[in-house]
């Protein structure tokens, strides 16, 4: 996709309209997250702020889980297996698990598991047409649609790439 397509919202071939606008949103906040991280090194994604913070390289991962975990519940209507679980959870619910085994990858490992987990999202919303986004799935409890479930795996990602551009500031400024 051409850059200058990435500050459009429009309909995209293969997509139904409204699914090709949600791509369109969710392939512009991709991309400017790739971006906000381009040339960092494997000690700055793995770097903490504090004691209690997560390092860059945990929230590209989380972003690949977040991802992922919508795929599997609003395509596949299930919720990952004890096997899956084992390599997402400490990602999708960071903190202390994902400070101990969220480290040591160079950004291509990053890039590569946000790059698969998208490709099989956008697999998936192919096959389907608009209605689908309107089927209702509860969410944390409340009336939701899997729309919104998307539109939460897109702020979700905005607010960690957020994290991220703050911390890289500043960990090059220590360097």
């Amino acid at each position: 996709m051409d850059n200058q397509e990435l500050y459009l919202i429009t309909s995209l071939d293969g997509y139904t309209p409204n699914i090709g606008r949600l791509v369109s949103m969710m392939n512009y906040v991709r991309y400017t997250t790739v971006k906000s991280v381009e040339g960092l090194t494997i000690d700055q994604l793995d770097y903490l702020i504090d004691d209690t913070s997560n390092s860059i390289g945990a929230l590209l991962h989380h972003i690949a889980a977040v991802d992922y975990y919508y795929r599997i519940v609003t395509m596949e209507g299930r919720e990952p297996s004890k096997e899956e679980l084992a390599f997402w959870d400490p990602a999708l619910d960071l903190g202390d698990a994902a400070r101990e085994k969220i480290k040591g990858h160079p950004l291509s490992y990053y890039l590569n598991l946000l790059q698969q987990e998208r490709s099989l999202t956008l697999l998936g919303m192919k096959s389907r047409d608009d209605s689908w986004l309107e089927i209702q799935k509860p969410f944390d409890g409340k009336p939701s649609n899997i729309q919104f479930s998307w539109f939460h795996v897109m702020e979700d990602e905005i607010n960690h790439r957020g994290q991220n551009r703050w911390m890289a500031k500043r960990i090059k400024r220590m360097e």
